[in-house]
């Protein structure tokens, strides 16, 4: 049957029409979705066994929600993903402000109209994603904003008293009737303004002044919350608290292909940075590594989290880094380079709060820190461990058992007085050449990864120099304009110039 073609009251009681909560409808819906094995929220990574089964369990015991977690957690896109669990379409009484349902109409106008028109009265049909309602908390929302509140300009075009109930304009959760509605970051919301939903959320009506209203709404709430709100900013009364009946807790990634996944599918690249910029997986692990490597650190604040958006934003910076790279030495396609990862600096400051001590340490400092032991911690996965190149404790009675060292030629060349010094400009065979000129460098990958190509190859051969610093076998140092590689000694050694002497004078001053 096309419903479109039903217009009134009689065709949609003809059609077999029955009115039902919205709650009973989701209730309804993810039945039949689990009953067939379909998946009800898609694009959720990592939250298979732990968030959807709670969110499940809540539509079905027709559950308003509070999803708590930290910042990127993925909670208001569960909220906007329940709409497809909605109907596609449903019959709204024509012109009705608070979508009424035209067999169970609340409002005054619709009860009218119909009284008026009887079984002729003209319905419409609104879209699921008609439906939704979404208000961020802010110190600024009021009563009025969101329930609702006198419209003087309307009693006056229609003369009518103040105390008529026409007058009122009715705010965003009446107008979200048979809907769904999300309050985002619910502690901001002032606790007065909090008091204000107790009887929506309990007894299903709303109080407007001092009108003798009673509307039986049929929403289903979802609120948002920070742990960290509840003591930084503001907090949930815990009357309202009360009324919510499940309490959702999310959680970041818990493994790094889970990242991954959420990574690749959400970061905005354009098709020109697809086709001309490679990222090999390394890479990719990398960056991912960061955002673990920060959740650990003692220099960043936990209770704050770090956002899911910090990797995203840092994967286009470093496809970014490396297009611009590419486009300078007028290259068709290049690759991410582990030099290109300075680029993904801002990124990281950007999206950590720090405690004291990493205030004091400083941001620029903090961000390169954790790059560095998000390299130490991949290294280990791709090449021998050099914490465990060591002597080999002996037995009792018996002679330590050498460990070869894979890294030693490596190392020598730098022991001899050389240095490598890589332009993060460098073109991608300039690059590759000087790779090659580091003495066991590039056996040592053929070695480990045999099947690598030329470009694969010499980025692992890049990555063993910063994994080698890294565990401080080697030196690396940060410029402006270059990484530079040395023997770890002879730079502990080395004598600051004159003109290091000044820069620091400089930046003393």
């Amino acid at each position: 049957m096309d419903i479109k073609r039903i217009n009134t009251i009689r065709e949609l009681k003809e059609s077999g029409y029955r009115p039902r909560s919205i709650k009973e409808e989701l209730r309804e819906n993810l039945i039949k979705k689990l009953q067939a094995q379909e998946e009800t929220f898609s694009g959720i990574v990592g939250y298979e066994e732990t968030v959807i089964p709670d969110v499940e369990r809540a539509l079905l015991s027709k559950h308003n929600i509070l999803f708590l977690g930290l910042r990127g957690q993925a909670k208001t896109r569960m909220a906007r993903q329940m709409t497809a669990l909605l109907d596609e379409w449903i019959p709204v009484v024509a012109g009705s402000d608070i979508n009424d349902d035209p067999l169970a109409p609340l409002s005054r106008y619709s009860k009218e109209l119909i009284a008026e028109k009887g079984d002729d009265a003209p319905i419409e049909w609104i879209h699921r994603s008609q439906r939704y309602g979404e208000k961020l908390a802010t110190p600024d929302v009021t009563v009025a904003d969101l329930i609702g509140d006198v419209d003087p300009i309307k009693a006056a075009n229609l003369r009518l008293s103040f105390a008529d109930e026409r007058v009122i304009h009715y705010g965003i959760i009446p107008k979200s009737n048979r809907g769904i509605f999300v309050i985002n970051e619910l502690p901001d919301l002032q606790a007065r303004i909090q008091v204000a939903l107790f009887n929506i959320l309990e007894e299903g009506d709303v109080q407007i002044r001092g009108f003798k209203l009673r509307l039986p709404l049929d929403i289903l709430f979802v609120f948002t919350a920070n742990p960290e709100d509840y003591t930084n900013r503001g907090s949930i009364v815990t009357p309202l608290k009360d009324r919510i009946q499940s309490q959702i807790l999310t959680h970041y990634p818990k493994s790094l292909e889970d990242a991954l996944a959420i990574t690749e599918q959400e970061a905005d690249l354009g098709d020109r940075q697809k086709e001309s910029v490679a990222v090999s997986d390394l890479v990719k692990r990398l960056i991912e590594q960061v955002a673990f490597e920060a959740r650990a650190s003692e220099f960043v604040d936990k209770k704050s989290g770090v956002s899911a958006r910090l990797t995203i934003s840092a994967f286009e910076n470093a496809v970014s880094a490396a297009e611009r790279r590419a486009l300078v030495n007028r290259e068709d396609n290049t690759q991410v380079w582990i030099s290109d990862l300075v680029g993904i600096i801002p990124s990281i400051t950007g999206k950590i709060e720090l405690v004291y001590e990493g205030e004091q340490e400083g941001p620029y400092q903090v961000a390169m820190n954790l790059l560095n032991k998000a390299i130490r911690t991949q290294f280990a996965q791709y090449f021998p461990n050099p914490e465990t190149l060591k002597k080999r404790a002996p037995r009792k009675g018996a002679a330590p058992e050498p460990v070869e060292n894979p890294y030693k030629a490596i190392t020598g060349w730098f022991d001899k007085g050389n240095h490598l010094n890589l332009l993060f400009g460098l073109n991608d065979r300039d690059k590759i050449n000087a790779l090659y000129a580091v003495d066991g460098l590039h056996a040592l990958v053929k070695k480990t990864f045999g099947h690598a190509n030329e470009k694969e190859a010499a980025l692992l051969m890049e990555f063993v120099l910063h994994g080698l610093a890294s565990y401080s076998l080697i030196s690396k140092k940060i410029l402006d304009t270059s990484v530079e590689f040395k023997d770890l000694m002879g730079s502990m050694f080395t004598m600051p110039t004159a003109a290091d002497e000044e820069d620091e004078e400089e930046d003393f001053n």
